[in-house]
């Protein structure tokens, strides 16, 4: 069941995504989508509503990019109860350090083992 809930949440916030893009009439990119979804999920986890879905979905809330809002908006809260207002600015690349080097990383060696073709 858990596996359910978690497809189910994370294939509806990407249902949104391409509705959002598809259906208006000002032509949503996938550059504002990932700006409106990472701002989305961290303002949602700032007001404490995001926290239920990722207990209800798991990694259907956290793998998109709402929970990377999620994830940078815990980190900052985190950080600015243990360090003050200096810790809000860091606490979030410090919550996301792991993901965001893994990114990078991974991105790296796949660029070294695949080449583009060339036109």
């Amino acid at each position: 069941m858990d596996y359910f809930k978690a497809f189910a949440v994370g294939g509806a916030i990407c249902v949104i995504g391409q509705l959002l893009m598809d259906l208006t009439s000002y032509k949503i990119t996938p550059a504002h989508i990932l700006v409106g979804f990472v701002t989305g999920g961290a303002v949602l986890s700032g007001m404490g509503l995001y926290q239920p879905l990722v207990d209800f979905a798991g990694a259907g809330a956290t793998v998109p990019l709402p929970g990377f809002g999620h994830l940078l908006a815990q980190g900052a809260i985190k950080g600015a109860q243990s360090k003050g207002i200096l810790g809000a600015f860091g606490g979030g690349l410090e919550a996301s350090a792991v993901g965001i080097a893994a990114a990078v990383i991974f991105g790296y060696l796949v660029a070294t083992v695949f080449t583009p073709k060339g036109e």
